[in-house]
């Protein structure tokens, strides 16, 4: 290969890879493309004339850049990154659920539907019905612990009035 070939070579290369960097925005096809291209204005003006020094000069200038550029890239034209730590069994504590399945004291069985998923659950005293709703305490496992809601709510307005 020729010394003029491999000018065009990285001169096209580096502009390739920067304009990939649209479809594939990470910085580094924008950092790689524009040490191509610098390696190739120096081969173009006759500064580097070897090849194997030309790639060198590419890989080192590539490193250097990436080094440098790349933190001051993800600062600025970086996206946008958001951390939420997720502790389901806080969320759920208190939530007030459907018993689906009679749950028994004696046996610890029973199911709610939570979240639209039918969940084993225990209760905390006594037997709760289906059809009745219970408060959410804290999971065992994957069992949640229940206490029926009638027991711990004070009676409401309606209620009072009909007794």
């Amino acid at each position: 290969m020729d010394g003029e070939t491999l000018t065009w070579i990285f001169l096209i290369g580096g502009i390739i890879l920067m304009a990939l960097e649209a479809a594939l925005p990470s910085g580094m096809a924008l950092i790689l493309g524009f040490s191509g291209l610098l390696v190739g204005v120096l081969r173009f003006l006759g500064l580097l004339t070897d090849p194997t020094t030309a790639t060198l000069a590419w890989f080192l200038t590539s490193v250097v850049l990436t080094v440098g550029a790349l933190p001051f890239i993800k600062k600025y034209f970086g996206g946008e990154a958001t951390y939420k730590f997720a502790d389901e069994d806080f969320e759920a504590m208190d939530q007030i659920v459907d018993v689906v399945e009679d749950i028994n004291d004696l046996t610890n069985e029973g199911r709610i539907r939570f979240q639209g998923i039918s969940w084993q659950a225990r209760t905390i005293d006594g037997d709760v019905p289906a059809g009745s709703r219970v408060r959410i305490k804290y999971r065992d496992n994957t069992t949640w612990i229940v206490e029926p809601v009638d027991s711990i709510e004070p009676p409401t307005q309606q209620q009072k009035l009909k007794e």
